[in-house]
């Protein structure tokens, strides 16, 4: 039994729960580096014995149950692995970990490309008397994966289909090998930098080091030398861009769309790159943050979250020791998700803490999506938030600045998404959706950060208990739209060169000279000679002709918070509409229905510009305060 405490300094809640762990994450074989090849080898033979099931099974419902077996047995290794080569302090964990990535990645390939199992679910879809026998997200299931099959070049002769295969490994390659570049310090001699600015960065002999572009340090040299330095070509890197666009391309067009944007954004709310809207995404602050990280302590930040969450989804979060070797670093904490009715939901392991070799990003992983078991449990969802958060010391907790709490408050939404994502199969579970969909509850909650009326429950002085102040917290909302239309038009600059990238580009041209010229046409501040940009810009793999996403969540993000949640950001009544319309369905529905049935009517193009030109509107209030 294992006794889980509140996050909430002084309150102690008790929950009571078995668990067995053995290795990271609880799987008994990653006690060590070698468990990886242990577990890739088990899931791999799972999957040969599923695919054979699936083709030998009597056509009907248990069919797409087995095509999500073969798809949960794969995805346990390859999500877990994915976080692991990024984020494990050991080198060995991290190599072993890539491997793993790289073996499943394959084995996916070949099966999207496996003629056995296409006409398996070929014929289910064919057949009006058996897809009628499916319910509305057995069937939507069953199309999603047959899109898979469809977009990875099923329909080509053999040999293109082995062209195919070897595309997509080569991308996957160059996909790991471009985003760890994007993370590596650049050095440079010391001699070349003001003494005076040294203590900033790390250092490496005769170097300084220079990991990212220390954008709110409030020394302006600073900032340019970050820029200038970590933004230098390095020219590795700029092939191995140019190796994996030109592959991106090859394959698109080998299966059949004429770039690959076009094969990027099927089934997305967008359709297709001609409709791609120019929207908006995020905020920046003209503020003096330390101001206000003495009232942001992480204590007080998860406190906020806690609150929020208990009245707008009866949701609880606690604190749970892991066991030994469950963690990959000792400051990683777990915690258990508790709904007041339906008891646990999973698992959320917070990596808060900044660490060398650290990847200087925030991010969300799936380890185990969740999905009806055979035996009618329910596998938990495990997540991991992924934040660069400051270390406490020896007179302070850990202080956020206010881009640290909306990064929390952000990738929370994310966790929440996965935890409330009730989905009968693990292919569409939580944030497995399509991506201008998976980044609305993430933005809607950095809505919630942003109202006074949310804020006061939490802001406090770590020091005094002192609230924050109703003046600082109209300084910090206003301070949000003060560079506002020129964040949007940084987005749309980001936005329009990702499909740039991905569309029908002349191949000769360097990325870096297009980037200069769509730098100067959509964007207002010019292109810095000898930077490349582009070669630090990680979303180019995830997120691939699909950047714009971020434009698109922030308009139904929008519209969803001024129409539900505005009035009053703690309606328990406007957070089951939000749980049963958005978050319960994850994947297994189209977007589109689900932002209506949440917004309760059809939208139209007008509308989602209009939530955004709103948002910039200096005089309309995203927050409430007490006259």
């Amino acid at each position: 039994s294992i006794r889980k405490t509140s996050l909430i300094g002084g309150a102690l809640y008790k929950y009571h729960g078995l668990l067995w762990v053995l290795g990271l994450f609880g799987v008994p074989e990653l006690s060590s580096p070698e468990g990886f090849h242990v577990a890739q080898e088990k899931a791999l033979r799972q999957a040969e014995s599923l695919v054979e099931s699936a083709c030998a099974t009597p056509l009907g419902p248990q069919t797409v149950c087995i095509f999500d077996q073969l798809s949960d047995a794969l995805c346990k290794v390859a999500d877990l692995a994915d976080f692991v080569k990024i984020a494990h302090p050991d080198p060995a964990y991290r190599e072993a970990a890539e491997e793993a990535c790289r073996n499943i990645g394959t084995m996916v390939e070949k099966l999207n490309t496996n003629v056995e199992l296409y006409q398996t679910l070929q014929k289910l879809l064919s057949d009006e008397k058996l897809v009628a026998s499916l319910d509305p997200e057995t069937r939507k299931v069953a199309e999603l994966f047959m899109f898979d099959f469809e977009i990875s070049g099923i329909h080509l002769d053999e040999e293109k289909r082995k062209r195919a295969v070897d595309l997509n490994v080569k991308i996957l390659d160059l996909s790991s090998a471009f985003i760890m570049q994007t993370h590596f310090p650049n050095k440079i001699d010391k001699h070349l930098l003001p003494e005076h600015i040294l203590y900033n960065f790390a250092h490496d002999g005769n170097h300084a080091l220079v990991s990212s572009l220390h954008a709110e340090s409030s020394d302006d040299l600073v900032r340019e030398v970050a820029y200038k330095v970590f933004l230098y070509p390095n020219p590795d890197q700029l092939n191995c861009l140019d190796e994996l666009l030109s592959s991106r391309d090859h394959l698109a067009k080998l299966v059949g769309y004429p770039t690959f944007a076009h094969r990027a954004l099927q089934g997305t709310i967008a359709k297709s790159p001609e409709l791609f809207l120019n929207l908006f995404f995020s905020c920046r602050y003209n503020i003096e943050p330390s101001l206000y990280c003495p009232f942001f302590s992480l204590g007080a930040c998860m406190e906020g979250l806690n609150l929020l969450f208990r009245q707008l989804l009866g949701i609880s979060l606690y604190v749970e020791q892991p066991e030994k070797g469950e963690v990959w670093c000792e400051d990683v904490r777990k915690l258990a998700v508790v709904h007041e009715n339906e008891g646990l939901l999973g698992y959320i392991y917070c990596d808060f803490f900044q660490r060398a070799d650290k990847p200087h990003q925030d991010c969300h992983f799936t380890i185990r999506g969740g999905r009806l078991k055979e035996n009618g449990e329910y596998q938990l969802p495990v997540v991991v938030l992924m934040l660069n958060l400051p270390h406490s010391t020896s007179i302070a907790p850990p202080l956020l600045t206010p881009g640290m709490l909306e990064n929390l408050f952000h990738e929370m939404g994310h966790a929440m998404h996965s935890m409330l994502g009730r989905t009968r199969y693990q292919h569409v579970t939580g944030t497995r959706c399509p991506t201008d969909f998976a980044e609305v509850p993430s933005i809607l909650m950095e809505y919630f950060a942003s109202d006074y009326r949310v804020v006061n429950q939490f802001a406090k002085h770590y020091q005094t208990g002192q609230a924050l102040p109703k003046n600082m917290v109209s300084r910090l909302c206003e301070s949000k739209k003060v560079c506002a239309a020129a964040d949007m038009q940084l987005q749309v600059f980001y936005a329009t060169l990702d499909q740039i990238y991905h569309g029908k580009h002349p191949l000769k041209r360097s990325t870096t000279e297009i980037l200069k010229e769509t730098q100067e046409k959509f964007y207002g501040l010019p292109y810095v000679p000898n930077t490349a940009w582009q070669l630090r810009f990680s979303h180019l793999v995830g997120y691939g002709a699909k950047y714009y996403s971020y434009l698109m969540s922030r308009a139904v993000a929008s519209m969803v918070w001024k129409e539900c949640f505005m009035q009053d950001p703690f309606s328990r009544a406007m957070g089951e509409r939000y749980r049963r319309e958005m978050l319960a369905h994850g994947g297994g529905k189209e977007p589109m229905l689900m932002v209506q049935d949440m917004l309760q009517k059809c939208l139209s193009v007008e509308d989602f510009v209009g939530a955004l030109v709103s948002d910039l509107d200096m005089n309309f209030e995203t927050y409430f305060m007490d006259s």
